[in-house]
Formats: structure tokens, C-alpha cells, sequence
């Protein structure tokens, strides 16, 4: 296979000056950015919520870094917004739940509520209802500070890790793998109910509009739907049960619970490889009466440490770390620059990669997929117990673009693993299979919105991209189940929903490409419909943007600016669905060769992905290096060989 991605057809004559210096500088820049041992990695910023959160969990274990926390709440005024409060994006609306968590945070490193940013905060939480209003995760947070009563929060305990396997109560191995790490390490929490620290006995009443030891409304149903409110009459019954369940019954799932966390440690990297799962793991060790010097709690305080970036004069926290998927996704990019696989560059990222196949963990995705050989990747250093398809997809299409021989067998593990985790529909999702238990969306513990891990057609389009690649026929069962999902995902405009990535731009990139590897016919009406869709929502300076708001049903198809990371995406969708010689291509190309840019980072302040729509978002610091890069020295190959369709599915 030739290393551009493309089947070559003639060669025609072209030049661009300014395009070809400007993938030379970002090539050489991105290159240094390749650490000593082959891999990439780049910052992983979120809102305001999790740097705010470790200055919660600092003062809950009286564990106060000063310097530090300084640099955070730094920080945290320059994220406040216009309206006083902190949104969950960048230029996005105002969030109560961040907000709260932001505002505490601030006080408690000693802002005063009487200088000018705290009252507008203050009085923005008010307007928005107060903090009785904010989500359940950040009602617990303000349980555990002794902010709210207990009942304000959903009766969730420990316990429930003794309900038989088959029955309806035992939710966790029905729930995605982010929700079950989060949740373990807080039924311990909320069995126990501590009380944090406190130090400086910092409290914030009067962010509330009526007393929390008024307040009648704690409970909600999250989707209105009746279910829901059947789950709000079984939450008040359980709470007459609670003071005659048997304190046997809850020592032993209290332990069952450690076992579980303890098991899936993972070293310095953290439980889930998340920040909140860690907080919460730290927490838990000291509810139940480990000393700070014991083995557990000293690994889990420094895989949260190893999260902080920090600045000469700002940090922050990172939700987690996302080393093996810029690896992957920047080799990409140099493979489409020309780069050979006997380049250093790329064979020391291969074999980075290569170690970090899992192998001989079965992890937690076991459960629906019991026959299924482990084969993939994480998405973190390392977290075996919950590899991703997405990543893994993306993994071994960059390890075959490389054309080793030596690496066949990794390959081929890794493709195995795929096809056995596909959904029952066809589709996939992200780390487990058939994760769809829609009617715990009902509870109220998930008025989050996020409890569950269902097929997507971003990261559906990603594996069958993959298995063309490798040489899946259209007519192979896994390829063509995959296509009849994706058919059936697409909306009405024609575009697809973007799980993983801001935001129908991202979902259109993805489905189109996989639609071209797979031998679809691009001018089919359904795939022209999705063309016109991306020209169409091209802006009138000839880049695309596309705002995190757009996950709200009302806000769709709303744009503040062009991005780098969004237009490369459009790009990239477009020259899949054969339209690399039209006018909004070479329109898109000129704004990216124009754009601002310092060294491999064209700027990108707007967030380009999300953790859960509507509910927490992110920005890769990552992706405005190397998907311009794709995207351009794509276009250079088309416009240099005439190419008609891709060869590696990416």
C-alpha cells in the first residue's frame, strides 16, 4: 500500500509554494513535538469543573498546595464568562453546576466574596436559581463539604454490589465504563456520608435561595418521563429501609467495593484513567481509614498529580491524559505527509504503540463479549481494563499504513477484537458492547445524561474504515452491518451526529470516510446530501466552525467562528466524498494556509470535543496540529495524482 492513503490515478502537474512551506513547518515542528520514546502527547483542557475539583479534593483531604492552587484560580477568573459565571466551553452559556464548583473553589484559596468577580458570580448562581440547582455530581461535592444535607443527593449505596447478577438492581455492569468507575469509590462515599476537612472552614450558604435544610425539591426526574418518576418513589422508599438494613450486608459491600477499585488501581495512572473516578478513589481510601502513607492512597494522589499542567503563572487539571491517540492520530498525518515506514519518526511511534496492545487483561467489556480474545487499545499510558474501540480502530489503521510485516500479528489481534465488539444493530460503541439499558437513563443519579456507552456512528464509521483498509469486503458481514447502521443514523440534513467530537462536521468527516474505503458509491443521494449539507455550512471567510452548543436540539447549525480542527474535518469529508477539485475545498485549504499559526498549533481557543454532550466538553490541544496537517497534505496528494478514492480508510 502506498503510505499517502490513496490510489493514485494520473499524475498531473501542481504547485503551491505557500502549500508546500506550510506542511514543511508544520511537519518539522510536529516532529519535535515526538517524545524520546516515539510518542506524542498534548494537553487536554476541560471547563472550569475539574481544576475547580482538585481544588475541592485538596481542602476535603487537607492536602492545600498554596502555589499551586494559586496558579489554578488564576486560571479559573480568567475562564469566568461574560455572564458572570463559567461556561462549559469556551464563549459557551452560563452553567450553574460549574459555576458553583468554581465560585467554591475560589473561595476557598481565598477570594473574597466581596471583590467584583465573586459577586458577579454570586449573583449570576442566584438568577440561575442557586446552587439547589446544580447537578447531582456537584450536590454530593457539596454533601461531602457538609454544604447540603445527604437527602439531597440520590439514595445510591454500597450495598447495591450485592445484588444478584440477573437482577434490575445490579446496574453496574449495565452502565458505561466511566459511570462504574465514578460510581464505585462514591457508594463508598455516600454509605459512609464523611465530612471533608475543611481547613480553613470555608462555606458557601449564601449561594443558595432558600436554606438546604429547607429545601423540599432535592430529587428530580432527569427526562420527565414517567419511569422517572417511578424511580423518585422507589429512591424515597429505600431511604425507610436504610436504618434497619443489616450492618453486615454493608461492611461487605463496603469491601467489595475496595476490591473492585483496588483491582483496577492501575498504578500511577488512576482508576478509569479519569480525574473524577481518581478524586473519588482518594476520597473513598480516606473514608474508610487509610493513612496517607498507605501504598494505595499515595498511587491514587499522584496519578491525580500527574494531571495537573502547570504554567509559569496559571494551571489547571486535566481530565486525563490522551497519549495513545495522538500517537496515532499524528503517525496519520505523517503517513499522509509521504513519510515511509522506515522513517525513525514513524517506526519509533509503531512500537510505542505496539507495547501498549492489551493483551492478557480481560477487562470489564468482557461481560457482554465473553468469547472475545482482548486486543485493543486504551486510550490512556495505560488502562487495561478499559481499552476503546475508537482508539483501537484508529491504532491498527495507522500500524497497516506503515506496511511492517513484523507487526501482522498485532494487527490482526487488534482487528479480531473489533469485530467481536460489535453491536447487536451493527453499529459500535465506544468501550463496551450493547451498553444500552435506556431505562436507567430514568434514575435519578443520571440526570447527567451520560450513563451509558451506545453505538455511534463516529466511532462506528472509524472501525469499518479500518477493516476496509485491511481488506474487508463490502459484502463482509461486519462491513455490511456496519454501513446499514450508519444509513440508518444519518439525519434529516444529511449529516451525522458527533459523539466524540464537535460536532456534525466530526460525524460527517467520519461516516464519509468510511463510506469511501468501503467501495460505497459517493454519488449516492444519501452521501450528496451530506455534501451539500458541508458546503452549505461553509462560512463566508472559506473555513467551517461549528459551536459545542449545537448538542442542544434548538441550537443546531450555530456558529461563532471557523476552526482549524473543524475545517480540517470538513475537508477531509469532502475530498472522501470525491470533491477535492471543488471551489469549497480549495476555498478551505486557503483559509488554513492563512490562518494563525505558531509552529505545528494553527490557534484554536473554541472547544473541538465533548466528554458528554451538554454536559462537559473538551479541547485537544492536538488536534489544530495535526488534522490541518491530514487535511493538507491530502488535498496535495489529490491535486498531485488525481486520486479518486482512499485506500487506508483514516
Amino acid at each position: 500500500m502506498l503510505n499517502s492513503g490513496l490510489v493514485p490515478t494520473k499524475k498531473v502537474e501542481f504547485s503551491d509554494a505557500l502549500l508546500d512551506k506550510v506542511i514543511t513547518e508544520v511537519v518539522e515542528a510536529l516532529v519535535a513535538d515526538q517524545k524520546s520514546d516515539g510518542h506524542w502527547v498534548y494537553e487536554l483542557e476541560a471547563d472550569a469543573t475539574i481544576p475547580s475539583e482538585y481544588i475541592l479534593l485538596n481542602h476535603y483531604l487537607n492536602e492545600v498546595d498554596n502555589d499551586l492552587e494559586q496558579k489554578i484560580a488564576r486560571y479559573l477568573r480568567a475562564a469566568q464568562g461574560k455572564h458572570g459565571g463559567w461556561p462549559l466551553f469556551h464563549d459557551g452559556d452560563f452553567d450553574i453546576s460549574a459555576s458553583v464548583k468554581a465560585y467554591f473553589a475560589l473561595k476557598l484559596v481565598g477570594d473574597n466574596p466581596t471583590e467584583p468577580h465573586m459577586l458577579r458570580a454570586c449573583e449570576a448562581i442566584l438568577e440561575n436559581g442557586g446552587a439547589a440547582e446544580a447537578n447531582v455530581f456537584t450536590r454530593i461535592t457539596l454533601a461531602l463539604f457538609g454544604e447540603v444535607p445527604w437527602h439531597a443527593c440520590p439514595l445510591i449505596r454500597a450495598e447495591i454490589l450485592l445484588a444478584p447478577e440477573r437482577s434490575p438492581l445490579n446496574i453496574l455492569d449495565k452502565v458505561s465504563y466511566w459511570s462504574r468507575t465514578v460510581m464505585v469509590p462514591l457508594l463508598i462515599l455516600q454509605t459512609l456520608k464523611p465530612t471533608g476537612k475543611n481547613p480553613n472552614n470555608i462555606n458557601i450558604q449564601e449561594l443558595f435561595v432558600t436554606p438546604p435544610d429547607k429545601e423540599k425539591n432535592w430529587l428530580k426526574n432527569p427526562t420527565g418521563h414517567w419511569i422517572g418518576d417511578l424511580m423518585i418513589a422507589v429512591d424515597r422508599f429505600a431511604r425507610i429501609l436504610t436504618p434497619v438494613m443489616p450492618k453486615s450486608a454493608q461492611s461487605i459491600a463496603i469491601e467489595k467495593a475496595l476490591m473492585f477499585v483496588k483491582e483496577r488501581l492501575n498504578g500511577e495512572d488512576g482508576l478509569g484513567g479519569i480525574f473524577p473516578a481518581m478524586a473519588n478513589t482518594l476520597m473513598a481510601f480516606d473514608a474508610v481509614g487509610y493513612a496517607k502513607e498507605h501504598p494505595d492512597y499515595v498511587l491514587a494522589r499522584r496519578a491525580i498529580d500527574r494531571l495537573v499542567v502547570e504554567k509559569s503563572d496559571v494551571a489547571y487539571c486535566q481530565p486525563c491524559l490522551s497519549p495513545v491517540w495522538d500517537t496515532a492520530l499524528a503517525t496519520h498525518a505523517l503517513l499522509e505527509v509521504g513519510h515511509s515506514g522506515e522513517d525513525p519518526v514513524i517506526l519509533r511511534a509503531g512500537e510505542w504503540l505496539l507495547d501498549r496492545q492489551i493483551l492478557n487483561t480481560a477487562g470489564d467489556w468482557v461481560t457482554n463479549r465473553k468469547n472475545v480474545r482482548p486486543g485493543g487499545w486504551a486510550f490512556q499510558y495505560k488502562n487495561d481494563h478499559y481499552p476503546d474501540v475508537d482508539d483501537t480502530a484508529v491504532v491498527v489503521a495507522a500500524l497497516d499504513r506503515v506496511g511492517n510485516e513484523k507487526w501482522l500479528r498485532s494487527i490482526r489481534r487488534g482487528a479480531e477484537w473489533i469485530c467481536g465488539m460489535q453491536g447487536a444493530r451493527g453499529g459500535w460503541g465506544a468501550f463496551d458492547a450493547d451498553n444500552e439499558y435506556y431505562w436507567l437513563e430514568h434514575i435519578p443519579f443520571a440526570d447527567h445524561g451520560a450513563l451509558l456507552d451506545p453505538a455511534t456512528a463516529d466511532v462506528s464509521a472509524r472501525c469499518i474504515s479500518m477493516l476496509a483498509q485491511l481488506g474487508f469486503e463490502k459484502n463482509d458481514l461486519s462491513v455490511s452491518k456496519g454501513i446499514d447502521y450508519l444509513k440508518t443514523e444519518q439525519e434529516e440534513d444529511g449529516t451525522w451526529f458527533g459523539r466524540w467530537g464537535t460536532n456534525y462536521i466530526y460525524g460527517t468527516w467520519s461516516v464519509l470516510c468510511a463510506l469511501n474505503a468501503a467501495g460505497e458509491d459517493m454519488k449516492a443521494p444519501y452521501v450528496l446530501r451530506a455534501v451539500n449539507w458541508l458546503k452549505r455550512n461553509q462560512r463566508n471567510d472559506g473555513g467551517w466552525g461549528e459551536d459545542c452548543a449545537t448538542y442542544c436540539e434548538a441550537r443546531r447549525g450555530e456558529s461563532k467562528a471557523s476552526t482549524p480542527s473543524q475545517t480540517a474535518w470538513a475537508l477531509l469529508a469532502l475530498m472522501a466524498a470525491g470533491e477535492a477539485e471543488c471551489v469549497e475545498v480549495r476555498k478551505g485549504v486557503d483559509w488554513l494556509l492563512k490562518a494563525p499559526r505558531n509552529g505545528a498549533s494553527w490557534d484554536e481557543e473554541f472547544f473541538n470535543a465533548v466528554g458528554f454532550p451538554r454536559v462537559f466538553y473538551l479541547r485537544y490541544h492536538g488536534y489544530s496540529r495535526y488534522f490541518p496537517l491530514w487535511a493538507l497534505a491530502r488535498y496535495r496528494n489529490f491535486m498531485e495524482g488525481k486520486v479518486e478514492r482512499l485506500v487506508h480508510g483514516m
